[in-house]
């Protein structure tokens, strides 16, 4: 039998005190992260957001688009913090924007991992195909490292 101590995540607080937020644009993960920011302003705790840009295989892109595939990142990621820096002013909650770059379970995981989130919330995918392939949330949850709440 595996007792707390061999559990590396708990941290022994009453609630949670770093809650990561994945967004991504979509009008999933932007409902994510209202509630993750309300759960952040009740619980005290600080809000890291996390916007993840896909990684594409520039070199199968055509001549002139991988630039434009990066600018077009870059202004989401903008839109993002801004939407944030916002936010977090007008509710009153200490917040952190992060952007990366690859796999989203990936990002999200390592990022949890640094910031030592006790919690992580996401958007419900809305994609059909990942009804075969599972999605972030099913791969965070299954990852059992922190709760995850999945945000319709």
């Amino acid at each position: 039998m595996t007792g707390p101590e061999d559990n590396p995540f708990e941290l022994g607080t009453d609630g949670p005190s770093v809650i990561l937020v994945g967004v991504d644009g979509s009008d999933t993960s932007l409902r994510a992260g209202a509630y993750a920011a309300g759960l952040a302003r009740r619980q005290r705790a600080h809000l890291v957001v996390l916007y993840v840009a896909p990684s594409y295989s520039f070199s199968s892109m055509l001549p002139g688009v991988a630039p434009l595939v990066l600018q077009a990142s870059e202004e989401l990621a903008e839109q993002l913090r801004g939407l944030v820096d916002e936010a977090s002013a007008e509710r009153g909650v200490s917040a952190t924007f992060r952007y990366a770059h690859g796999d989203p379970y990936t990002e999200i995981r390592r990022t949890a991992e640094e910031v030592r989130a006790d919690a992580v919330v996401v958007g419900a995918s809305s994609r059909a195909g990942y009804r075969f392939t599972g999605s972030l949330a099913v791969k965070l949850v299954r990852a059992g490292l922190w709760p995850v709440t999945v945000v319709p």
